[in-house]
């Protein structure tokens, strides 16, 4: 039975552990986020959705060298990070990870609704890592529609603010979680198979940040 593990990193970073390959998605520079203390990752792996720090910080991960070949496919989907065609922030990649039977897509900066043709290509994914919080990205309303088309079968919310961390800007995870419905408490580390049932699973931030 095919199964990941994802770890929850901070605002928009997650390492996925699959076959004993890790994959260090969206890491932020030191300073970059607020709050989050400076990341130190280990992995064999590493993609970014776009080039901005807090989502670009290759140097904060350890790569294995030289790196296996993939036990894993990635497919990726040019998108928009905000709602002008990427005229205001540029370009933003929604990549889909195949592990085995599971497929697992990380949203990235993701600033306007899916076209057609994307909600076709990203419908019944196993799980999404989708940003929530505005502003820079498409906020919690915006995110519930895309979730609705595309029924994942679970949800793991993303680039929002704690009372701890994150930007001010950003909707507040409780005005999100009050929109989404009801959202299941999690842990920094979820493993998904393909009997984990459908949810919205709220992660909590890894607080080991040298791993």
């Amino acid at each position: 039975m095919s199964k990941v593990t994802v770890e929850y990193l901070g605002h928009s970073c997650f390492r996925l552990n699959y076959q004993g390959q890790r994959i260090v998605l969206d890491p932020y520079a030191d300073g970059s986020v607020p709050g989050l203390a400076p990341l130190r990752a280990a992995a064999e792996f590493v993609y970014c959705s776009h080039d901005h720090a807090d989502h670009n910080a290759v140097r904060c991960v350890r790569l294995t060298n030289p790196a296996p070949e993939p036990a894993f496919q990635v497919r990726e989907y040019l998108t928009d990070h905000d709602d002008a065609g990427g005229a205001k922030r540029g370009r933003n990649t929604v990549r889909v990870f195949t592990f085995g039977t599971l497929r697992v897509a990380h949203f990235g900066d993701l600033g306007r609704p899916l076209t057609a043709a994307e909600t076709e290509a990203l419908s019944g994914l196993d799980m999404v890592l989708m940003p929530v919080g505005g502003f820079y990205t498409i906020d919690a309303a915006t995110a519930k529609e895309i979730l609705r088309k595309i029924a994942p079968r679970v949800t793991v919310p993303m680039h929002f603010r704690t009372d701890d961390a994150d930007y001010d800007v950003l909707a507040h995870i409780d005005d999100v979680a009050r929109l989404l419905g009801e959202i299941t408490p999690g842990e920094d580390s979820f493993t998904l198979t393909e009997e984990t049932p459908r949810q919205t699973l709220l992660m909590k931030v890894k607080t080991a940040r040298d791993f």
